[in-house]
């Protein structure tokens, strides 16, 4: 075949790709990162290398359904990765760590456990000094018996305890806030003349004083966002996904077979108050950074900020409590 005529072939070739809209694959030289399902593989491949402030080139496509991208505890809108599509997305790391990337899109039931890691390599930095969460700190037992022993008769209200908290023996403190439950508060303020019900108001006051609306909203779009599907649009425990997670540990327990089905349950209600009230802000830090043992609750602690832990744990307490706007 004449040099000419090959060269000739190929020009076809190429027209006839762009033509139909197919991506040339191999006129590049960024690797193609493949989005599945968890259960037929995730993100492959799933270990990514960078170097610290040197741009990093990726290229996403779907082999499924609509997935999404995003890196935790960076400053960043999650990408939408289409299926059939290349998204092209350039980071660049100011910090040598290895960062965890994750699916933003729920596109099902093990959603959670697409997730990957970004190895950035470079000259390390004078590390700043860290500080043990705080319910490690305070050696709480995470997977120990929180319950409430009493609970309010009624959504207990912020405005009212706002005008019973004056000259009240109370530390308004955040350090307080977050190392107590409402209900450990409610119960410090049974030497005082307070009915039970006032007690409670007092109580929303004191958690509604420890966060801001900026907090609260960015705290119910990190739930709507990563929560709600187990969880449920408003904290009861019936999100999209919650029939799926109970029937997957009935049958689980039943045949025995599958870790990743074992640990799958009901989500938890965030509405219960014998369970909510009973937990202090500490306590549900814990549950979040490091994921409920045993029970399908993802670990978050590589994803979110340690401010959005703080603004997503102010917002579940609204679940329990009437906030004034």
């Amino acid at each position: 075949m004449k040099r000419s005529e090959l060269l000739s072939r190929i020009l076809i070739i190429a027209g006839v790709f762009l033509a139909v809209g197919a991506p040339l694959f191999f006129w590049s030289s960024t690797p193609l990162i493949h989005a599945q399902v968890s259960e037929n593989g995730g993100w492959n491949p799933d270990v990514i290398q960078a170097d610290v402030n040197e741009p990093l080139h990726l290229r996403f496509t779907s082999d499924d359904v609509v997935h999404g991208f995003a890196v935790g505890q960076m400053e960043m809108e999650g990408v939408d990765i289409l299926p059939g599509k290349v998204t092209d997305l350039t980071l660049i790391f100011d910090k040598p760590g290895i960062y965890t990337f994750f699916c933003t899109r729920w596109c099902g039931l093990n959603h959670w456990r697409m997730r990957g890691t970004i190895e950035v390599g470079g000259s390390p930095s004078d590390p700043e000094p860290v500080s043990p969460p705080l319910y490690v700190s305070l050696d709480l037992n995470l997977d120990a018996p929180h319950d409430a022993p009493v609970i309010p008769s009624s959504q207990p209200s912020a405005i009212s305890g706002q005008k019973l908290v004056t000259n009240l023996p109370i530390d308004r403190s955040t350090d307080y806030y977050r190392a107590n439950s409402p209900y450990q508060i409610f119960d410090q303020l049974s030497n005082t003349s307070l009915t039970e019900t006032q007690r409670w108001d007092v109580v929303a006051y004191l958690w509604q004083s420890n966060t801001t609306k900026e907090s609260l909203a960015n705290g119910q779009q990190l739930y709507a966002q990563n929560c709600a599907a187990c969880h449920g649009e408003n904290g009861a425990g019936d999100g999209v996904f919650a029939d799926n997670l109970q029937s997957a540990g009935e049958s689980s327990m039943q045949t025995m077979t599958g870790a990743d089905n074992m640990m799958m349950q009901t989500p938890i209600d965030f509405t219960n108050p014998t369970r909510m009230l009973g937990a202090s802000p500490a306590l549900l830090q814990g549950k979040i950074l490091r994921g409920g043992m045993g029970t399908g609750m993802p670990m978050w602690g590589s994803i979110f900020t340690e401010e959005q832990i703080w603004d997503l744990i102010a917002y579940l307490y609204s679940f329990q409590f009437e906030y004034h706007k």
